[in-house]
């Protein structure tokens, strides 16, 4: 199985398990020998479970006979990772990246990994992510870096980068990923892979605190547009609908665009949080133009001519706010008080910010949001899809983007005087530098549109630039069926990186 692995979605592992051309031990044993392989250079992998995911393993069969219930589900016996961010498995250590929660080890499974294990799907890993998602690259101090595996040099993106880096590395086909500012759609980018964001507000609550604005959604990373899409039904669809079912993500994927009419795509030549896109990146969206346009779509060049300043503080704020609930009232989580020590200090001063303007500045970031989706959706009344930058550049390197000792120090001091001027020109410097190069993803957890980030360009240094995709609110479907018409005609499921090549 070994050397098969790789040709294989999830949906077609899950076929062969069907068919037992293969066996659930099989699959598992083969993801274990790779994430063995891999891990050890690309650091995505942060906590292991294969003993008890073994015994899953030997409890799976197709027809269900006097086993468990995980063989009734369409992914059953497909080795899985979930991410170790938000999505509790009863059991497991949740660290959320940081040092306070390194012992916090959930009672229940939280909703969104109740419904991976009714598709039958066998976590045998958590997967790194940053300090509480705070930041669009995967270095928590907690674990160390996470790497690419396109190159080792640059970082897979965050927060979901454990997961694209697995998916990347061949461990396993899809991962479990959230977005909360791009934390799919990034690091699918940074690797060479498929993100969907789906829209706001379609899928099961965690139990834990609920962030505002409800800018996060779960979902996965994947090598093909069918795994994500059946992913979308198992944990937002209508469960009255058998996978593939008429009205199913899935279905909907396999299906053309309705009548061969073209779409009306809006080509955003504006940075939008960002503050320039490089050239790598407009020569990636001009050639994502052409092709759309070789298709039969309609492609429309368009400059917004919007200024982001606003809305740009209004996400801040409310990630502000968020770091609050997890960092200075950690206690209601974890029942331990939180200390200076126990989180990084960029986590740390985002959480005192919360706190210093939260209660005042909430309900006006709030209102800036509700602005800025009914502008969006005014704008897509004109139009079907809009085009536009995933990322600023291609991945930055390891490091790069981590706060200079004198940031740190600058830190440190606003969070022991919490003097406003200062802490306001704080939180401006640091979200220009993280915004500089992943500013072009917020925007659409603010206005609760899907949006997809699809890989269909690589630079001259072999990196990956992925493009971006957003449709109407609730219009999931119509951009599943436009990312499976560029798949079918920019096929990116062959291109594996060189570490996958060369050690695995």
């Amino acid at each position: 199985m070994q050397s098969d692995y790789l040709e294989y979605d999830a949906i077609g592992l899950a076929e062969l398990v069907q068919r037992r051309d293969v066996s659930p031990r099989e699959l598992l044993d083969t993801a274990i020998a790779r994430a063995e392989a891999a891990n050890p250079a690309i650091n995505a992998i942060v906590l292991k479970d294969y003993d008890s995911a073994r015994k899953r393993a030997q409890h799976v069969a197709p027809d269900g006979d006097g086993f468990d219930a995980l063989a009734q589900g369409p992914l059953a016996g497909v080795p899985f990772l979930v991410k170790d961010l938000g999505a509790a498995v009863a059991g497991l250590r949740m660290t959320l990246g940081s040092r306070h929660y390194r012992h916090y080890i959930p009672t229940a499974d939280a909703p969104v990994v109740q419904r991976i294990r009714a598709a039958g799907l066998n976590i045998f890993g958590k997967t790194s992510a940053p300090e509480l998602g705070q930041m669009p690259y995967t270095e928590p101090e907690l674990f160390g870096p996470c790497r690419n595996p396109w190159n080792l040099d640059h970082t897979p993106g965050g927060s979901s980068g454990g997961a694209a880096a697995a998916v990347a590395a061949g461990i396993v086909p899809l991962a479990h990923a959230s977005d909360g500012g791009g934390s799919i759609r990034i690091p699918a980018a940074c690797c060479g892979l498929f993100g969907f964001k789906p829209s706001r507000g379609n899928q099961p609550t965690s139990d834990l605190p609920r962030p505002p604005g409800e800018l996060g959604v779960d979902l996965a990373i994947s090598r093909s547009v069918r795994d994500s899409a059946l992913m979308l039904d198992l944990l937002a669809g209508d469960p009255g609908l058998a996978p593939g079912a008429p009205g199913s993500f899935l279905a909907a994927a396999r299906a053309p665009l309705d009548g061969g009419k073209p779409l009306t795509i809006a080509y955003i030549t504006d940075p939008l949080f960002a503050d320039a896109l490089s050239p790598d990146v407009r020569d990636a969206l001009d050639d994502a133009a052409k092709l759309l346009t070789s298709l039969g779509h309609i492609v429309e060049p368009i400059e917004l001519g919007m200024d982001f300043t606003a809305t740009r503080e209004a996400f801040l704020m409310i990630w502000s706010v968020v770091a609050e609930q997890y960092v200075l009232n950690a206690d209601t989580i974890t029942g331990n008080k939180p200390r200076r020590q126990d989180f990084e200090i960029p986590t740390w001063a985002m959480a005192h910010i919360g706190r210093k303007f939260g209660e005042r500045e909430l309900p006006a970031a709030l209102a800036e949001q509700q602005r800025v989706t009914a502008r969006f959706d005014d704008l897509m009344k004109r139009f079907d899809v809009m085009l536009c930058a995933s990322l600023a550049a291609p991945p930055v390197k390891i490091g790069e983007l981590k706060p200079t000792q004198s940031e740190r120090l600058q830190m440190r001091a606003v969070t022991a005087m919490p003097v406003e001027a200062l802490m306001r020109k704080l939180l401006t410097e640091a979200a220009n530098k993280a915004f500089a190069w992943a500013g072009c993803t917020e925007i659409f957890n603010m206005t609760g549109q899907p949006a997809m980030t699809v890989p269909l360009a690589w630079n001259a240094r072999g990196l990956p630039v992925g493009v971006q995709f957003a449709a109407r609110e609730n219009h999931d479907a119509l951009l599943l069926r436009l990312a499976a018409q560029l798949e079918a005609a920019r096929p990116w499921f062959g291109r594996r990186p060189p570490l996958l090549m060369a050690r695995v």
